[in-house]
């Protein structure tokens, strides 16, 4: 064996010989939310997002006027309709005399509630299918995916405007509001993510704790809901965020054509006022340009933290992974070659 100067290495009984000044224990993982590595994106996403739920959320409670309030008396008419913004109106008012700033709150919050809803409803049904095919596979996932690839050759938008009119002259109140179009479009986004789903769950239902479940008399939906459906959590999570985003899309585009929620404001329906009464015509920007920029926020802080919540839950893809790794591998090199040629090696606790 070879000498090795005792300035630079400690020998403890029946161990490895340690360099002085390394710590003999693993460093603890970091508490709570530091563990998780998140990003400057996620971090820039979450404020947009957050800004833009207490707009929807907490602003109402602190604005003077409400979405339904006639700002002005009716003696001022019309000089107090689609007038330009002021100190008490900061954002204007719009053609039917409500404040811009009080209705964009409430159509914000009508959207980001839609959204929800039908997110939550596409990534049920499409992990649910998505499951239940790539793990049964055989006739099943024939079945499924066959069904899959049929409503996805159809196109969305149809399906959406055929539903939304049938739903407009339906006699029960609630699906003419938020939660019918949130039904509508929830029942119609599942497809891409039964397909991504499935093809994940394929690849989880061949691995050995699935076989061990199996030998252990665990039954098929036990298996499906405690060993496959948590591996996918992740991705779930993440296409969750996605149609979150294409539902909120997809709200503003049919309430844009007039199909919107009955009896509530939204930000397309914002959108489809300020176009009928040709506001973009007429230069009255305070009335078009607000919806659209709320709306460009929530889709972008949207796909910003879906590409965010990818790194983090993907070890591999995390900024300055790569180049951390190959600097401790260089370290380790040189330390190596020290203890080699007999030479101190200094350590950082």
């Amino acid at each position: 064996m070879t000498n090795i100067s005792s300035s630079a290495v400690v020998a403890e009984a029946e161990g490895p010989l340690v360099p002085v000044g390394l710590p003999t224990e693993p460093k603890k993982a970091k508490p709570g939310w530091r563990s998780l590595n998140f990003g400057s994106r996620m971090w820039i996403a979450l404020g947009i997002i957050g800004f833009v739920a207490a707009l929807a959320f907490i602003g109402p409670l602190f604005y003077p006027f409400g979405p339904d309030e006639k700002v002005g008396s009716l003696y001022d008419y019309p000089t107090w309709m689609n007038t330009p913004p002021t100190f008490e109106h900061v954002l204007g008012t719009e053609n039917f005399g409500y404040d811009v700033l009080a209705v964009l709150m409430a159509s914000a919050r009508t959207s980001i509630i839609i959204g929800l809803l039908a997110g939550t409803i596409a990534v049920v049904i499409g992990v649910a299918i998505g499951v239940l095919a790539g793990y049964v596979g055989g006739w099943v996932e024939e079945l499924l995916m066959g069904f899959t690839n049929i409503v996805l050759a159809i196109p969305s938008i149809v399906i959406l405007i055929l539903i939304s009119i049938s739903l407009q002259s339906t006699n029960v109140p609630f699906l003419k509001g938020a939660v019918g179009l949130a039904l509508v479009i929830g029942i119609t986004s599942w497809p891409w993510t039964a397909r991504a789903v499935r093809a994940q769950a394929s690849s989880v239902a061949t691995r050995e704790h699935i076989d061990v479940a199996k030998l252990s008399g665990a039954r098929t939906p036990s298996i499906m809901v405690r060993d496959v459906l948590p591996y996918l959590a992740s991705y779930a999570v993440m296409a969750w965020v996605l149609q979150l985003a294409s539902a909120i899309l997809a709200e503003s585009t049919l309430s844009m054509l007039g199909l919107g929620p009955s009896g509530a404001n939204s930000l397309g329906k914002q959108l489809f006022w300020a176009l009928a009464f040709q506001a973009v015509a007429t230069g009255a920007w305070w009335a078009f340009l607000p919806p659209t920029i709320v709306l460009t926020m929530i889709s972008f802080g949207l796909l910003y933290l879906q590409s965010s919540l990818d790194e983090v839950f993907n070890p591999r893809l995390r900024r300055g992974k790569k180049k951390n790794l190959a600097k401790a591998a260089a370290r380790r090199a040189e330390t190596a070659r020290k203890l080699a040629e007999n030479q101190p090696v200094e350590v950082n606790a």
